[in-house]
């Protein structure tokens, strides 16, 4: 009953919006800039529609049963906003609400707050956000409330962005840095920025960061803080390596631009010409793929990671073509940014090949990154050679358990970066990592001053391809940020246990490197570096020390509202519903075991002990609780199968009997 009772209040918030007013639905050609009704600027999405009435807008996806919603209302407080805004939205909906808590400050608001509700079976997302402005607490509020397919969450990503990125309040300057002079970091100026991140890290347990800072052309910070492992003293600094994750992307992505600096391809060339075998979804898609398309995120192909995570123990290099070849995009080239790791694993090979093709597609690779980006650069501590790694100066990768506590991760789940390891596979240190930043503000100059690269291609780069929201793009392997007036290039990087970023402002010749040994916590204490440095370059708003709290807090509260959600150890009623093996045709085979009454899957690379999520209907949803590889949620249907979803298509395993 509940189960239906939940699918209806889908149904009716749906479609509740077009049954109170007659008001004119537009579509929109192209984005464009709007206003609600007490006058907050926002960005409304090319082919999304916009329907007003008075306080209410409603802008609905091109899917036509997912909308976003802004209210203007005036309230008490932002409790009392949002129920005004459901009351103008779905008059006769009454969400159940789930959860509400503060969340960072940005764009000029007083107050922003988060509420999630409850859903059937994940199909939807229903949330809201009230954002205060003015001074008084009896002011004004927007709420946007968001009503959206689950399927489509990912899809559409980069236009919510678009819509909340730009949405700032009446009035509002927005922060501009162009033909600003950043100060110098130096002094207590630098002390005040190390004191502050030093605080974060300790704020979010993580146990070791490596922090690096380049000003024109001088290094003014090459540091460590805390520990490489859990349990042990010995001490971060700027030789320890971390696997940087994502940040091989730009590396592997500047090898590329030193190939079309020789003339072995252009970014506009087919890759079809470069490689004749290659197949992409269908035979349009891949006659009209370029080299540039493989590292742009706009190809329309969905961000499919499965394969990788559940079957690295068995891929190769040349694992990664058919797949390509069996995948299709849900959207045209250009139209939404659609993150890819196997297209970047692509390029990253099919470059090499090119430059060395009778070696094994895997050593093509690694030989092309040696000669074409680590030797030139001085970058010697660089490379995809874990074992080597594991014999030196490195930090261990950690996470939060089921518990909320820093755990060790398993070296073993960092075997799924190998096979497609130009996308996310490389180890390095701050001390590398800032030779190669500093290349990139030295537009293509080498460590001793030489040319390394002509400027043409190594800039193409930076020219957006598609955009991820509001003054924000990607480039060719490479974020653009320009909501400050100013360019900010960078990467983050994300694997099972280490998040880091690489930072470089042109304009201002100063570029940064964070290196973090700690999934979740590291997130946060990345978000608040950076920010940190502009305002301490630019004295920019105070944001950072008031949001470390509101960090702190919303991760105790994520985390004690997941660990409510799960019990652990499984119960024996559901682990008796579960056959000893299950096979997947992309995902491969899972085996399932118990032991002292603990629940594990094994996936062959990697194993996890398991947790049961709470649903109101009962149903049988087993949860990874392996520190770092967290959070994959296998469903057992009634006809026995387990049903995992990655956010873009559905994955059977069936019993093997």
């Amino acid at each position: 009953m509940k189960k239906l009772q939940a699918t209806l209040l889908s149904v009716l918030l749906s479609s509740a919006v077009f049954a109170q007013t007659t008001a004119q639905t537009i579509t929109l050609h192209a984005d464009t800039p709007q206003t609600s009704q007490d006058g907050h600027r926002f960005t409304a999405p090319a082919a999304w529609s916009i329907r007003r009435d008075h306080a209410l807008v409603v802008l609905s996806a091109p899917e036509g049963d997912s909308h976003l919603a802004l209210v203007d209302v005036q309230a008490e407080d932002a409790d009392a906003a949002v129920r005004s805004a459901w009351q103008l939205y779905a008059p006769n909906s009454k969400p159940t609400l789930l959860r509400s808590r503060e969340l960072p400050v940005r764009q000029g608001w007083r107050e922003i707050r988060g509420y999630g509700y409850a859903t059937a079976n994940d199909t939807r997302l229903l949330s809201a956000v009230a954002r205060a402005y003015g001074k008084d607490s009896n002011t004004g509020y927007n709420v946007a409330i968001f009503d959206f397919a689950s399927q489509i969450v990912d899809k559409r990503d980069a236009e919510f962005e678009l819509v909340l990125g730009s949405l700032q309040p009446k009035g509002y300057l927005p922060e501009h840095f162009s033909g600003v002079t950043a100060h110098r970091l130096e002094g207590k100026r630098l002390a005040s920025f190390e004191e502050y991140i030093e605080r974060a890290r300790k704020t979010f347990d993580v146990p070791g960061m490596a922090l690096g800072i380049i000003q024109q052309g001088k290094v003014v910070l090459a540091k460590g803080y805390g520990v490489r492992r859990l349990g042990n003293s010995e001490a971060v600094d700027a030789d320890t390596r971390f696997m940087i994750a994502s940040n091989t992307k730009p590396l592997t992505t500047l090898m590329l631009a030193k190939l079309v600096d020789a003339g072995k391809f252009s970014w506009d060339t087919p890759v079809t010409q470069v490689m004749p075998s290659f197949k992409f979804g269908d035979k349009q898609t891949t006659q009209t793929m370029r080299m540039r398309h493989l590292v742009c995120a706009c190809t329309g192909l969905p961000r499919q990671d499965a394969e990788w995570i559940f079957e690295a123990e068995t891929m190769t290099p040349d694992s990664l073509f058919p797949l390509l070849a069996s995948m299709q995009p849900n959207s045209a080239f250009g139209a939404l940014y659609q993150y890819s790791n196997l297209m970047v694993g692509a390029a990253g090979y099919i470059g090499a090949k090119a430059a060395h093709p009778k070696l094994e597609t895997g050593a093509a690779y690694d030989a092309a990154m040696q000669e074409l980006v680590f030797d030139p650069l001085g970058m010697r501590a660089t490379t995809f050679d874990q074992k080597k790694v594991l014999l030196g100066n490195f930090a261990s990768p950690h996470a939060l358990d089921i518990h909320g506590k820093m755990a060790h991760v398993s070296f073993d789940s960092l075997r799924i970066n190998e096979p497609s390891r130009p996308d996310g596979g490389a180890w390095s240190n701050v001390h590398d990592l800032l030779r190669y930043v500093q290349m990139e503000l030295d537009y293509g100059r080498a460590p001793d001053g030489s040319r390394y690269i002509s400027p043409a291609p190594l800039l193409a780069r930076r020219v957006q391809q598609v955009s991820r929201g509001h003054q924000l793009g990607y480039g060719i392997g490479l974020k653009i940020d320009e909501s400050t007036g100013t360019q900010m290039l960078h990467h983050g990087g994300t694997a099972a246990g280490y998040i880091s970023d690489v930072i470089w402002w042109p304009e201002h010749d100063v570029g940064a490197v964070i290196l973090t040994n700690a999934s979740g916590g590291g997130t946060s204490v990345r978000n608040v570096f950076r920010r940190r440095l502009m305002e301490l370059m630019f004295d920019a708003n105070a944001e950072a020390e008031p949001n470390l709290s509101v960090f702190k807090t919303m991760a105790q509260a994520e985390a004690q509202s997941e660990r409510e959600s799960l019990i652990h150890p499984v119960p024996n009623a559901a682990y008796s519903k579960l056959a000893p093996r299950y096979r997947s045709a992309e995902l491969g085979e899972v085996r399932i075991s118990r032991r002292a009454g603990v629940t594990y899957f094994d996936f062959g690379g990697w194993k996890s002990d398991m947790a049961l999520r709470r649903t109101e209907d009962g149903e049988t949803v087993l949860v990874t609780i392996a520190p770092g590889h967290d959070g994959f949620e296998f469903r057992l249907t009634k006809a026995g199968k387990l049903l995992l979803n990655d956010g873009n298509r559905d994955y059977e395993f069936a019993a093997v009997k």
